[in-house]
């Protein structure tokens, strides 16, 4: 039995975004899943009534997935899945007769991947922001998930023909290309906070669980990385609020800033996610903040976000005084690559 032509077609796009990104299970795990399907769980799926890629349906089904194969309650789905070697057929039939009522709530809500690495691709968005205002940095993200990027002057980088930066115990791999950031720049933050609709506890063994069934179960590194991070996190002293992101960016950009520092919002891969009228007043928001900055009190917004090249996700750079937004280049989705088109490329002492 077909699922209707919009939402196996979100099926398949997502399974060659996986094929793209380097995990051919989860790809493969995409494509059997339309036929795969049955009970409540199929009707929900065929009968979704938002927009099934935006909605990333796909992956929230992976998710559930992967969090009951990793705690080996459905055996033949266990076998199945990295490192192992079971049929893929027969772990899905398990799964879909024996635990619709474990899986069925993890179509509720939109993936929280918190992609660690992706803070290979803002850490250069950052190291511009300091180049062109010589300030150090008030760093608020929306859409912050467990608050894992928020961290990322706190881990070290191995940025390809860029170098390396920073010494700590979890490390990223981001292959920087092109015309890419000043590494040198003396990027300091001195403040950082973050809020998300449904802020990821990682104190939590049971969220921190959920969390790590997002990362596609074929790709280790990934898994390794954002164990790593999240026992970093667990040890600082900040916590992500749970909040609406324009609620909040209101509220925070009319509350004083730390002397002397450049205010900055960034966020990646969540904009797709949020309502319109959400976007809306973020904009208008930053728009009212940015006209009153000064060369004194600038304003950032750092954007890693999809559009309309679904290749790989813009980077966006917009500055007040001024308001001029400029494109950085454009990364992986996942942080592995960045190909940077910044105008001088200061030479490396």
């Amino acid at each position: 039995m077909t699922l209707p032509t919009p939402v196996g077609e979100a099926f398949e796009r997502q399974a060659q975004a996986c094929d793209a990104l380097g995990s051919p299970f989860t790809a493969r795990l995409c494509r059997a899943l339309p036929a795969a399907l049955e009970g409540e769980l199929r009707a929900r799926v065929a009968g979704w009534p938002g927009e099934p890629v935006a909605d990333a349906l796909a992956l929230r089904l992976c998710g559930g997935l992967h969090a009951l194969a990793r705690e080996g309650r459905a055996p033949a789905l266990t076998a199945a899945y990295p490192p192992g070697e079971g049929p893929l057929e027969a772990g899905l039939a398990e799964a879909f007769a024996d635990h619709q009522a474990f899986l069925l709530p993890w179509l509720d809500s939109a993936p929280q991947t918190n992609e660690v690495a992706r803070s290979g691709v803002l850490l250069g968005g950052l190291m511009e922001i300091t180049r062109r205002t010589r300030r150090p940095l008030e760093l608020l993200e929306i859409g912050a998930s467990a608050g894992l990027n928020l961290a990322l002057d706190r881990y070290s980088y191995d940025l390809g023909a860029a170098g390396r930066w920073g010494r700590a115990r979890v490390e990223i791999a981001c292959d920087w290309r092109g015309t890419w950031p000043d590494t040198a720049a003396p990027l300091a933050v001195i403040s950082r906070a973050a809020c998300d609709r449904a802020p990821v506890p990682v104190r939590d063994p049971a969220a921190r669980a959920r969390l790590l069934a997002y990362v596609w179960a074929d790709q280790s590194a990934r898994l390794a990385r954002a164990e790593g991070a999240l026992d970093l996190v667990a040890e600082a002293p900040w916590q992500v609020e749970e909040a609406d992101a324009a609620d909040w960016v209101e509220r925070r950009l009319a509350a004083p800033r730390p002397p002397g520092s450049v205010r900055v919002l960034m966020h990646s891969i969540m904009w797709q996610y949020m309502p319109a009228p959400v976007q809306a007043r973020i904009r208008a928001a930053m728009e009212q903040a940015g006209a009153a900055a000064t060369e004194a009190a600038p304003l950032a917004w750092l954007e890693m976000e999809a559009d309309e090249d679904r290749g790989s996700a813009a980077i966006r750079l917009t500055l007040w005084p001024g308001g001029e937004t400029r494109a950085l280049g454009r990364a992986d989705f996942h942080g592995r690559w960045a190909e940077w088109a910044l105008q001088v490329r200061p030479a490396r002492g």
